[in-house]
Parts: structure tokens; sequence; C-alpha cells
């Protein structure tokens, strides 16, 4: 059974190099724990305060055969450079000072008080990996969705790794087939950055309007901040199946149903190469679900299998990991040819 890739650092690994003391580490941990992608998420330090300068492979060198005596064309590969910004999230957690001295161990009780931010910025995160788009929200990071919404070659060559999934109108969602690696598609974070993350405790204050008519309480407040965003640097190691329609989805892949098993593989054989990256399937529970019915009901033995990752139960489809994010949405629009 494969195995995820180690050799390229997740976003828990940037954070316990640069943070002696693994606080920062241990919240990006909770924020796994509620996000899959940050398990399999390679992370790079960008070479920009806000952001990541790059050269994006568009187009491949066209060798020559040559004959005896005969000449060889000098060719390159086209690239283009791009700067992917970093966005930053940011939130406040207030916990009451009474509460929280009372269990004794108050920096405890104030971080598993706070969790439910932390879930929260983890959430929004995911979302943006997907959904992310600089032209609608200037202060968020452009994620795979705005690069990946076209199924036709002559506006996007990404188009040529966007699958159909058969549906229409607004009742869609995507399958992700991601390979991770630092020449493929990586996160980033703000150069000099402990992994992106700053957690600043505020000390002791006083809470205003805590009940709506005026009153105020001692407080103790965490402020959170996040700067994270995106590269794409070869869009071949990436392959979204879109248009799959979640109110016709049956058990047997009959009628209008979309396939999915026939479209995982599809997918699996559209990546340029699985080999040097970190390969991952996203999609959201409700495909998650027909995914393991369709597979019992098309086949006894199939190339959907179960194995434990750093003591987890994971899911493979044909060796890759097949993870539940349900940022991914039931709501997206046709992906046009």
């Amino acid at each position: 059974m494969a195995t995820l890739a180690t050799t390229h650092p997740t976003l828990i690994d940037l954070a316990k190099r640069m943070d002696p003391d693994d606080k920062i580490a241990d919240i990006i941990e909770m924020q796994a724990e509620t996000n899959p992608i940050l398990e399999d998420m390679v992370w790079m330090e960008g070479n920009l305060t806000t952001g990541h300068k790059t050269t994006v492979r568009t187009g491949l060198p066209e060798p020559t055969w040559r004959k005896l005596y005969g000449g060889v064309q000098p060719s390159k590969s086209t690239t283009a450079q791009i700067t992917d910004n970093c966005g930053y999230l940011e939130d406040y957690a207030e916990v009451d000072k009474a509460l929280a001295d009372l269990n004794g161990n108050t920096a405890k009780f104030r971080l598993s008080e706070d969790s439910a931010h932390i879930e929260g910025m983890a959430q929004e995160l995911a979302s943006t990996i997907f959904y992310g788009n600089e032209a609608s929200q200037p202060e968020a990071f452009t994620g795979l969705a705005p690069r990946f919404n076209t199924r036709n070659t002559s506006i996007a060559e990404s188009a040529e790794n966007v699958l159909h999934g058969g549906g229409s109108g607004s009742t869609n969602t995507s399958i992700w087939l991601v390979g991770w690696g630092e020449k493929s598609c990586h996160g980033i974070v703000p150069k000099g950055s402990t992994a992106g993350m700053q957690m600043t405790d505020k000390g002791i204050v006083t809470i205003e309007n805590v009940d709506g008519n005026g009153g105020r309480m001692e407080g103790y407040r965490t402020h959170y901040r996040q700067d994270v965003g995106l590269t794409v640097r070869d869009w071949r190691y990436i392959v979204r199946a879109a248009n799959i329609d979640v109110t016709n989805l049956t058990k047997d892949a009959s009628g209008s149903s979309a396939d999915i098993i026939d479209l995982m593989t599809q997918m699996l054989e559209q990546i340029h190469t699985l080999n040097g990256v970190r390969p991952v399937f996203y999609c959201n529970r409700t495909i998650k679900s027909i995914l393991r019915r369709q597979t019992v009901n098309k086949v006894a033995q199939s190339t959907l299998s179960m194995d434990t990752v750093g003591g987890k139960k994971v899911q493979f489809f044909d060796e890759v990991p097949v993870k539940r994010c349900d940022a991914i949405l039931n709501t997206e629009a046709t992906v046009a040819a």
C-alpha cells in the first residue's frame, strides 16, 4: 500500500523547525484535526514578506530528431513569472478570567476554550484553499477553483485537467486530485514568519457589553493571525473532476448519476505523474459516501481500500489517499466548456 511521501514539509513540520517552544506547532496540530489538508500540503517560506514570486511552467521545449550531419534547432521551455500573495486571517478569543483561574491551569484552560476559534480559522483556510479569489476578495489569496475554472483549453491550458462530471446548474460538487510538492503546488508563508502563524497573549482586559446590556467583565484575550497563500507552479499536477450533480447521484451510477469510480480513474491517468509529489484525492462527505457505495455495488475486489497512516484510518483509491474535506461545496456552478 502506498503511503504519503514524507520528504516535503507540512505546516506542522515548518512550525516545529521555527518554533522551539512548540506553541505554534500545537495550534497548527489542532487545526489539522479539522482540516486534513494541513496534514498533506507542502509548505515553503516565501521569498517576499507578503508572498512568493516564482516562475511557473507554461509549456515544454520541443526536442528534435537528429539525423547524421543534421542540425538540431535550439529550444526552450515557456514560463511566466507570477507573484502569489498571502492573505491575513485574524481572530480574537476571549475567556472569562474568573472561570479560567478556577481551573488551576489557566493557560491550558484558555487554549481549550480557544479551540473553537482555532477550528474556525482552519475551516476558513480550507475553504480559501479551494475557493479563494483575490479578484472578488482582495484581502484573501487565490485558491484552486479560480485557477481551474474552465474546460476550454483556448482560454487556459489548465482546462485540460478539468474533467466533466455530467452535471449542470448550480447543485454541483468537485473531486480534486492534488500532487503536493515544491515544484508542483504548495502553500506559502511570509518570509521570516513562524509558519505564518502568530499568537499574541493580550493578557487581562476589560471586555465591554458582555451581556448585551452594557455589562463588563475581566477576561483574558488572545489574538490569532495566520498569514498564508498558495502557489501552483505546474498545473499538470492538479486534476479537477467538476460538474458532479449531487442531486443525481446513485449507488449504482445509473441514469444521469456520475460514475465516481470512473471519474477518479480518469483523474489518475490525467495527472502528469505521481512520482516526486504527495498525491491526495479530496472530496466532501457526499462524494465519499457515494464512492464507497458505488464501489461495493460495482465490484467485490476493487481499487478502494483502507490503511493506517499516522495512527489514523485512511481510505485509498488505487493507492492514493482519499480524504474528506467538507469545505468543498455542493453548490458549485457549472464549469463551462
